[in-house]
């Protein structure tokens, strides 16, 4: 279903010193530094599997998840999903994903969520029979019911993530890219958003690539880790693989001892 061979992506970046004068040298002579955020990055994801997709930051997770949304166009390499190139046929590719950023909100700021629901629907041309039925297994599986008609601006973080995880899904993909999607959230939010996650994967057998630092989140719905550093895959393999040789301190421990071995901080 996902197939991404030797990814690799750089990024150019503006480097200045502090201060007026090296603000104003900046704006004649600029200097850049050169970041590979991906360097030969390839993994394949089967239907149905839900990938725990960890790392440091600034180790290439958030660029992986947007070549693979079709934001961002590699260097080189190759990634094909349900057999499109997502940058090159991104209208019918963004029809079968869902994408979650938790630091960026997807929904209308300042209107009710009912109505970004609804622009939504039109977006992806959802038929109005399946928009209502697939809107009301996410309202009472992610219980907003009591909070669509207020706007974005005025939810608590959890209840926004909730809402952004039903507009991520309201034209039901079967492929779901979350990137961070339980941060800054409170126990009970972390656990209703992976309940859901988790019976979304067991029940549509919808397939998950998951970015988070929190282990827990990926404890608890991952079946299979991919480790990277420094825009390198570091592990692929199961919890077990990953533990196996590193301590007795779970995955924590052994992601930590592993970034330790490749000399990553």
């Amino acid at each position: 279903m996902i197939a991404v061979e030797n990814l690799r992506k750089t990024y150019r970046v503006k480097k200045r010193s502090a201060g007026l004068a090296a603000a104003a040298a900046a704006l004649i002579r600029p200097r850049y530094d050169t970041v590979e955020a991906l360097r030969g990055v390839s993994f394949r994801v089967g239907p149905g599997e839900i990938v725990g997709y960890i790392g440091p930051n600034g180790a290439g997770k958030s660029t992986t998840i947007k070549v693979m949304s079709g934001i961002l166009v590699p260097d080189s390499g190759s990634c094909v999903i349900k057999g499109r190139v997502p940058w090159k046929e991104r209208k019918a590719h963004v029809a079968g994903i869902g994408v979650v950023f938790g630091q960026r909100c997807q929904l209308w700021w300042d209107v009710p969520v009912i109505d970004s629901l609804d622009l939504l629907r039109d977006v992806y041309r959802v038929d109005e029979a399946a928009y209502r039925r697939n809107l009301d297994e996410l309202v009472s599986a992610l219980d907003i019911g009591g909070v669509l008609g207020q706007t974005a601006r005025s939810l608590s973080l959890g209840q926004r993530m909730r809402c952004e995880l039903a507009a991520s899904l309201v034209h039901a993909p079967d492929i779901l890219f979350l990137d961070e999607p339980t941060i800054g959230l409170d126990a009970v939010s972390k656990l209703a958003v992976r309940g859901f996650i988790a019976r979304a994967n067991r029940e549509r057998g919808l397939t998950v690539i998951l970015t988070t630092h929190d282990m827990h989140d990926i404890e608890a719905l991952a079946s299979r880790v991919i480790l990277i550093g420094k825009g390198e895959i570091l592990h692929d393999g199961s919890f077990g693989s990953l533990v196996a040789g590193r301590g007795d301190g779970g995955v924590e421990a052994a992601v930590a001892a592993l970034y330790g071995e490749m000399g990553i901080a």
